[in-house]
């Protein structure tokens, strides 16, 4: 009989990452601060729990995916959390994106019900968790994780245990360093390229087939083609995510000019309200700042 899965938080990325679970067979218990993702699972299989603590209670495996390191720490080790209803043997993975330190925290304190932890944060966008896609950056203990990963394997394509707890964590801060840093460098070379009067699509095909090409290129295409920015990941999660970055790196002595400065430039967008546009939207900034029109 498959393993019987909890997943709590289903927003752009939680609710097709359980959905993916359901499609594989995995029985589910499900539980997110908003019911209406939650009726749309229960509709699909899923059982809906009211609380994190009926969630732990029920299942063998137990997954989060959660905007930040509060939430995390509320939903694990808060009142009605995962650590009323755990029992010895449950294992728990959190795939958020949060503070490693928070992470092993967390860890620490679920070791006394006799729960073993995961941290498993990811990468690949709202595409990659609709299509079972993701790159799962995984820190534990090598038997845990031989476990999960047939249930990782339903969710992601490209799954690697990094070391102990934690690392999976500082894997994701890496890669949202990346990430950052070449979007807003596509953003001003499109600016710039609009500027001179360059085709914006053939712009883009030029760009894709040299040393310049990128996933993050080719995912976000549709956006800039079309100018418009609606959320596969938003601003104001990577601007946090930029937080967790420069907060390791001050602690570690690690300097990161480039991230600084990009970290500033997602601020400046949520000054300007555009928090809740997808991070490829860091055009919109560059391309005001030019004076050009999208």
């Amino acid at each position: 009989m498959a393993q019987l899965i909890g997943f709590i938080g289903l927003g752009i990325m939680g609710r097709p990452m359980a959905r993916n679970l359901l499609k594989a067979g995995y029985p589910l218990i499900v539980h997110s601060r908003s019911r209406g993702p939650v009726d749309e699972l229960a509709r699909g299989g899923a059982k809906a729990a009211q609380s994190p603590r009926e969630v732990a209670s029920q299942c063998d495996v137990l997954i989060t995916m959660l905007p930040n390191s509060p939430d995390v720490e509320l939903v694990a080790l808060g009142r009605e959390g995962i650590v009323e209803g755990a029992r010895a043997g449950l294992v728990y993975v959190d795939m958020s994106t949060i503070s490693p330190i928070v992470t092993q925290k967390v860890g620490k304190a679920l070791e006394v019900p006799g729960v073993r932890m995961l941290d498993a944060p990811v990468s690949g966008g709202e595409k990659g968790a609709i299509e079972g896609t993701l790159s799962i950056m995984v820190g534990g203990d090598r038997a845990v994780f031989d476990a999960v990963l047939p249930i990782f394997q339903a969710m992601g394509r490209t799954i690697t245990l990094l070391g102990s707890l934690g690392f999976g964590g500082f894997t994701k801060l890496a890669n949202q360093i990346i990430v950052a840093v070449n979007l807003t460098a596509l953003a001003e070379a499109l600016t710039l390229a609009k500027r001179a009067g360059l085709d914006r699509e053939l712009t883009l095909k030029a760009l894709a087939g040299g040393l310049a090409g990128s996933k993050c290129l080719d995912q976000k295409t549709p956006n800039y083609l079309a100018s418009t920015y609606n959320p596969g990941f938003k601003i104001d999660l990577h601007y946090k995510d930029l937080g967790l970055i420069m907060e390791s790196a001050r602690a570690l002595g690690v300097p990161l000019p480039t991230t600084a400065v990009v970290q500033e430039l997602f601020n400046a967008l949520r000054v300007k309200g555009r928090g809740g546009l997808d991070h490829s939207g860091v055009i919109t900034l560059l391309e005001d700042l030019a004076g050009v029109s999208a």
